[in-house]
């Protein structure tokens, strides 16, 4: 079984900037489900010092053809200068499930 659908990851800075991109995304079909991890530890380097973050990790659910305007509409949303966007393809889902997430973004439902 081949899947279309698509985990795209960002965070956050707290569990209540992360609810509410999630809601906004979720809201605007560009995103049939959101996922919020908190209390996670990022280590990074920016502007050529180490950082330390305590962080809310999103997994968002989508299909291909909602990944441009998910990207952008995540840049106008977000508090950081550079959020992150990794978009990992799903290998596998359920046809049911894979369905509901086609459903839930599409753009006219």
């Amino acid at each position: 079984m081949t899947s279309e659908l698509v985990l795209v990851l960002t965070t956050a800075a707290d569990a209540k900037a992360a609810r509410q991109l999630a809601e906004k995304l979720v809201r605007e079909r560009l995103a049939a489900c959101v996922n919020l991890l908190p209390g996670m530890t990022s280590l990074y380097v920016w502007d050529g010092k180490l950082q330390e973050e305590q962080e809310c990790q999103l997994l968002m659910k989508s299909t291909p053809d909602r990944l441009e305007k998910l990207e952008s509409r995540l840049h106008e949303l977000h508090d950081y200068d550079l959020p992150e966007f990794i978009v990992l393809p799903v290998r596998e889902a359920g046809k049911a499930y894979e369905q509901w997430v086609f459903e839930q973004t599409e753009t006219q439902p």
